[in-house]
């Protein structure tokens, strides 16, 4: 079996408390495809360096 990185995952509440954002909000980027996350059961999970890349962006690019 292959070896995950050393990555951490957040939820969507999480993110959306580190964005200042509502949970809503990252729902519909993760829908958009401008945040990357994985599904769990009927929970997403989004990598923590996926949040720091998108708080990092220029706002015009985001939403």
């Amino acid at each position: 079996m292959a070896e995950l990185p050393d990555v951490r995952f957040l939820t969507v509440a999480e993110v959306a408390e580190l964005m200042r954002v509502s949970k809503m909000t990252v729902y519909r980027l993760v829908h958009a495809g401008e945040l990357p996350a994985v599904r769990f059961g009927r929970s997403y999970r989004v990598p923590e360096s996926a949040v720091v890349e998108a708080v990092q962006r220029p706002v015009s690019d985001v939403g």
